[in-house]
């Protein structure tokens, strides 16, 4: 376990480089499923030989990773929320980013979760048994280390089996172009949006409803923060949806029994500023165009769809990789055009 800023300086400054190029592979570890506020409590990194842990919890400054990282090249699996920690965490994101999921389903792999992938490749079967555990915690169990590292420890070798076999297949500028474009989502993607209480499911409720939604969003995340526990905790979103149409239609709300009386007691005053809420303070609902569909426009999805199945089928491939059928619906609509929507290589692939 590295635990001060020294300490990871030292590490960082001692890993050797493949071909002049820096190659690491990393994971992390957060408590979201315990905190209100989701922190970074471990990463696990290897450059080929150690797998160490970092303990973010104890380093009072990271500097030192995220120097390394920005011009390394950095493989992961499943790269999105790791991606999504470390640009919290240093602003800015490794300038590659390889992900061993993209590349074994480009490979054709039908289960590709990193055990099933280290059971594929490895034969060598991980416990599962500190999926959910609170990495908030000091000191870690034994038990916990030995599952986080492992989550590392086989990501170099297998990166280079994968690359191998890609090549083998002319899949490997699939791979490298599939990965810059998960890259660029992460980097793009806005973390700050000021609606985040239009959930699923939000789509279905009038004005009043959506209002409803909104100040019982509200409450929920100040209930979460003061608990210091994550808000589905609290109550679900699916929860929050039925209470907000119920709400919306006049009718009582019947509330867990097992919520505290200060709670509920915040809860009926929410509920009272809400008969009093102006109609000009409802939220508006999103104005969303229905997209016109015809028969001529649905031969054209299903046509396109039929020549991807086809080509998934010879390639052994997801057909969804290739293209999902909303893509292929908002071209065939003329929402979108081909190379706005696709990669190079699935355009080469569907010839649009």
């Amino acid at each position: 376990m590295i635990s001060s800023s020294s300490q990871l300086q030292t590490f960082l400054s001692g890993c050797d480089n493949k071909d002049g190029i820096k190659v690491c592979a990393i994971d992390t570890e957060a408590d979201s499923l315990h905190r209100y506020r989701e922190s970074l409590c471990l990463i696990q990194f290897t450059a080929g030989h150690d797998c160490v842990l970092i303990d973010p919890l104890a380093i009072d400054s990271l500097k030192p990773l995220g120097t390394y990282l920005k011009d390394a090249t950095v493989w992961m699996h499943g790269a999105d929320y790791d991606m999504t920690m470390l640009k919290r965490e240093f602003g800015n994101l490794p300038e590659t980013v390889y992900d061993t999921q993209i590349g074994a389903r480009l490979l054709g792999v039908k289960k590709f979760g990193l055990g099933d992938l280290v059971e594929h490749y490895f034969n060598i079967i991980l416990l599962k048994s500190s999926q959910k555990a609170d990495w908030g915690k000091r000191p870690l169990s034994e038990k916990m280390i030995d599952y986080a590292l492992n989550d590392v420890r086989y990501l170099l070798e297998m990166g280079d089996i994968i690359v191998a076999r890609l090549k083998e297949k002319g899949r490997y500028e699939w791979f490298t172009e599939s990965c810059e474009a998960a890259l660029r989502k992460v980097a793009d993607r806005d973390d700050c949006k000021d609606d985040q209480w239009r959930i699923s499911g939000s789509g279905k409720l009038d004005p009043y409803g959506l209002a409803c939604l909104r100040a019982l969003w509200n409450w929920r995340d100040k209930e979460a923060e003061s608990w210091d526990r994550p808000s589905f905790m609290v109550a679900p979103n699916r929860q929050l949806i039925e209470w907000s149409i119920s709400l919306a239609d006049k009718k009582k709300i019947d509330l867990p029994s097992h919520f505290r009386s200060d709670r509920v007691k915040r809860f009926k005053e929410i509920l009272a500023e809400l008969h009093t809420l102006p109609q000009a303070d409802w939220p508006e609902r999103p104005i969303s165009t229905r997209r016109k569909r015809d028969r001529d426009f649905d031969q054209r999805v299903d046509a396109t769809i039929a020549k991807r199945n086809k080509i998934a089928l010879g390639l052994d491939l997801d057909g969804s990789l290739i293209a999902s059928r909303a893509v292929l619906e908002s071209i065939a609509a003329n929402e979108s055009q081909p190379d706005e929507v696709l990669m190079k290589w699935q355009l080469a692939l569907l010839d649009l």
